[in-house]
Parts: structure tokens; C-alpha cells; sequence
């Protein structure tokens, strides 16, 4: 068994290999985490992993909500996606709460 066959990112329990004494071992850059990587792991899949890049967070949208409690969102884009195992992308969005203050707020009953 081994990773010579395949490699994946992010975590995939569909990505593993039988390993010693036939317990499964992975092949997803997870198995980092939780310590499960089959033997060849680094050598086969960390040697051509490509992490992911993205670009600069873009301006916050206005409230959507003019008047009282709402929230504002803003993204960024995957400049180069993960391959061959290399680290998954971050979050590309963001939210956050606001509060409308539009002028006509105060007269509008």
C-alpha cells in the first residue's frame, strides 16, 4: 500500500491506502493533523504540493440594512488553488454586524 497512487487535499476519508498490518493510512494533507499519513506520505505528495494562495480581502459592502441592526460582507479570490496535497485554501468570506445610520432613519416612523 502507499500514496504512490493517489494524493489529496484538504480532508477526504475516500483518500487512503491499506497500510501496515492492513489498517488504513491516508493520503489527504489532513492526515498531518490527526497523525494518520501512510508511510510515503511526504515523499510522494508533500515533494509536488502547491499550497493555496489568494488575493487581498476586498472592500466591505455597505449595511444591509439602512436603518438599525444589519451586517457588511467582503470576499477575496483564489490566486493559485491547492494541488497534489498542498494546504487547503482559507475562508474567502467574511461577515460582520453594523448598524444603519442612514439620515432619513430619525424622521421615518
Amino acid at each position: 500500500g502507499g500514496c504512490w497512487h493517489q494524493c489529496c487535499s484538504g480532508r477526504n476519508n475516500a483518500c487512503w491506502a491499506p497500510g501496515a498490518r492492513r489498517a488504513r493510512c491516508y493520503c489527504d494533507s489532513y492526515c498531518e493533523r490527526t497523525g494518520d499519513c501512510c508511510e510515503d506520505y511526504h515523499a510522494v505528495c508533500r515533494r509536488d504540493a502547491v499550497g493555496c494562495v489568494v488575493g487581498p480581502w476586498g472592500p466591505w459592502s455597505g449595511c444591509s440594512s439602512p436603518c438599525g441592526v444589519g451586517s457588511k460582507a467582503r470576499s477575496r479570490q483564489v490566486t493559485v488553488p491547492p494541488r497534489h496535497g498542498g494546504e487547503p485554501c482559507p475562508d474567502l468570506k467574511q461577515r460582520r454586524g453594523c448598524l444603519g445610520e442612514h439620515p432619513t432613519c430619525g424622521t421615518a416612523k
